[in-house]
């Protein structure tokens, strides 16, 4: 998690620290099931269902949204059709959940279990996806797909947008990850150099490929870290090398970094792939920090305290870098925040409506209230607002100003 994992630090402490940076959440499925430990039973689906009612209390009272409930893994493409038979009936529950924590997007990372579990049959995993977009439309649930650097069968953006295209539901679309974008075409943390070869002309190559091909209304999110630069090759011998892990996997969850975190060895190529999100798509919507990192599981009271500040900053840089103050401060109303931070919660409207229902602009902000959705277990995320589609998740806004954070505990 972003403000530290669930094993270390307890939600009110992380809850608390996102509302001092008016973040609103993401919420990582670990976290939750860390809150029925002490009741009786564990992780049942009815102490899910009660751990989600008194977090969604927990959050109104610091006026904290939930953006996000994920992620939803392993699920696409199971070889053993029983199993797969069991992850619908838990998707149920994860829609049941999602509405009580007041959310209406259930994200799906694409499935990194071996190719004795899972297909990389294409049509069967489109037909696994079409399944939970039909399955949660109904309840006015969106889903959101995306592929890990170190997938089994679908690692590469280019692959989870051709998935999104062939599932074509106006429910489902796609999350596009800087550091799964960069760590599968850029960085290769088991070479020397930590880059791939060509990975420059590669890179460049791939993002005029998504300006032209992928379109920014189907785009659900957009997640923005970096990495850092590890002095020696991630393979056997090195602190991080797990045997049961691919190196791009171990390297996510020990050495991800903010956006702008060069001075702790940053080196991706992430302003690049947000020009070309941001700037050369136009997209208008959420902008999340997914940060995977082993400081995360560190005990004290600074953990959440700090990553929430590193955050912070991060944004503020993104602002600059692309040149956002004006577009923000325009946008902005103030009216909203004249309020009490915890109220905000309260005007929320919690219609639904799908991806391509509504291309209109809308904007608004604040530097940081409203900026951020924070993934406290292991994600931060921001808000970039001035939105495409002011309707995508209408639960998470509150007289034109959108506030979201995100919390999460688990790894992508």
């Amino acid at each position: 998690m972003s403000l530290g994992r669930a094993c270390a630090h307890a939600m009110p402490a992380k809850l608390d620290e996102a509302a001092r940076y008016g973040f609103d959440i993401e919420l990582f499925h670990e976290d939750l099931l860390s809150m029925t430990e002490h009741m009786p039973g564990g992780p049942t689906p009815a102490n899910q269902i009660k751990a989600a009612k008194e977090l969604r209390l927990l959050c109104d009272a610091r006026g904290i949204s939930i953006m996000c409930l994920q992620p939803f893994m392993h699920y696409e493409g199971l070889i053993d059709r029983r199993r797969h038979a069991l992850r619908i009936i838990e998707m149920k529950l994860w829609i049941q959940l999602a509405h009580l924590l007041g959310t209406n997007l259930i994200a799906i990372p694409s499935s990194f279990l071996s190719e004795e579990e899972a297909s990389g049959d294409v049509d069967l995993i489109v037909r696994d996806l079409q399944e939970v977009a039909d399955l949660g439309r109904p309840a006015g649930m969106q889903f959101s797909y995306e592929a890990l650097c170190w997938g089994t069968h679908v690692d590469h953006w280019e692959q989870s947008w051709h998935v999104v295209q062939k599932v074509n539901r106006p429910n489902f679309g796609l999350c596009l990850d800087t550091f799964n974008i960069c760590g599968r075409i850029f960085a290769d943390p088991a070479a020397p150099s930590g880059c791939t070869k060509d990975a420059e002309r590669d890179m460049a190559a791939s993002l005029r490929r998504m300006v032209m091909t992928v379109d920014v209304n189907k785009i659900a999110f957009v997640q923005v870290v970096d990495a850092e630069r590890l002095r020696e090759p991630l393979v056997k011998g090195h602190k991080y090398y797990d045997a049961a892990q691919p190196s791009r996997m171990s390297w996510s969850r020990n050495c991800r970094l903010f956006y702008g975190e060069e001075d702790r060895g940053a080196y991706l190529p992430v302003y690049e792939v947000l020009h070309a999100i941001l700037v050369d798509l136009g997209y208008r919507g959420y902008i999340s920090a997914e940060l995977f990192n082993r400081s995360l599981s560190k005990p004290g009271a600074n953990v959440p305290r700090d990553h929430a500040r590193r955050a912070a900053r991060s944004w503020d840089k993104i602002v600059a870098d692309f040149s956002l103050n004006d577009e923000l401060s325009q946008s902005f109303h103030s009216a909203i925040f004249e309020q009490p931070r915890a109220q905000l919660s309260t005007a929320h409207s919690h219609a639904f409506s799908d991806f391509s229902s509504n291309k209109e602009q809308h904007s608004a902000h604040d530097d940081h209230a409203g900026s951020f959705l924070l993934l406290l277990s292991y994600v931060v995320s921001w808000i970039h607002d001035s939105m495409t589609r002011p309707n995508l998740y209408p639960s998470l806004y509150s007289n034109g100003v959108k506030t979201s954070l995100m919390l999460r505990s688990e790894v992508d």
